[in-house]
This record gives structure tokens, sequence and C-alpha cells, in this order.
């Protein structure tokens, strides 16, 4: 599978609602970004973040939107990902790793209320045996540092 179709495929895969799957995807040193300044941060450490989340607090996440006593998720969210193309940004020889960037618009409906988000993912993908990997999604919104209503899933 291309790189292009990975993200199409990982787009799909949250969705559909099937995060476990989609977890399956990052490496076990992957991380979920997104930064509080948008495309302008560098790094996740010097300034606060909206999320910066490893795979066990990714799982910890997930967990908490599949138990029936989630308030949040009465009633439960839904989301729509619409990806423009994929563009290869980078590729590192030695270690295989791609870096792609992707604009987007994600709408999150949650009862009567929607909200739509636009920006652009970067990820970075590790070739391994039986496939691509995420080793980190970054999620770089437009006008990340305005006020966000709660995002229940993942952008």
């Amino acid at each position: 599978m291309a790189p292009e179709d990975f993200v199409a495929a990982e787009a799909a895969l949250l969705d559909a609602g099937r995060f476990d799957a989609w977890l399956a995807l990052f490496t076990e040193d992957g991380h979920y970004w997104v930064p509080l300044q948008g495309a302008a941060q560098v790094d996740p450490f010097s300034h606060n973040s909206i999320a910066y989340e490893d795979r066990l607090l990714l799982a910890l996440r997930i967990e908490r939107l599949k138990n029936p006593r989630a308030h949040s998720q009465h009633p439960a969210s839904q989301c729509q990902h619409v990806l423009q193309r994929s563009r290869v940004e980078q590729v590192d020889d030695a270690s295989g790793d791609v870096d792609l960037s992707t604009p987007f618009i994600y709408v999150e409906s949650r009862g009567e209320q929607q909200q739509l988000l636009a920006g652009s993912y970067r990820h970075r993908l590790a070739r391994t045996a039986s496939g691509w990997a995420i080793r980190e999604k970054r999620v770089d919104l437009l006008n990340a540092g305005r006020a966000l209503p709660a995002i229940q899933l993942f952008i």
C-alpha cells in the first residue's frame, strides 16, 4: 500500500469508529500531537499542546469512549474526515520513514451539534515488516490558538 493510501485508510477507520484498529496502526513509540500554536509550533515540549499522547494515553482515551457510562458520549459522537491528496514531503533513506502532508476538513457531530475543523495532517510513517505504521501524527489546525469546543474523537 502506498503511504498516501495508508493515510486515507487511517481516516476511514476513525470515521467508522474502529478506534482499536486505528491504535494498532501506531508504532510502540508512536505519538498523536495537536499543537496549540498550529504549524508554528516546533515541538510539544516548549509550549502547551491541545493533545500530545503516546500509545498508553491513546488507549485510555479509547477505553473512555467505549465506556457505556461516558456522559460525553450520550448521544455518541460521529466524525467524517475529508482529505485532499497526501503529498510526500520527505523520505529518510536510512530508516525508510516517510513524511506526508495532507490538508483536511474534519466534521464532528453529536446530537444536534456539529463542528467543523480544518488544517493539515503531518504523518511520519515507519516502514515495518507488516506495512506502514504511524510514528507520529501531527494535526496542525487552522486557528489552533482560538477557543475550541470540546473535541470528543480523534481529529
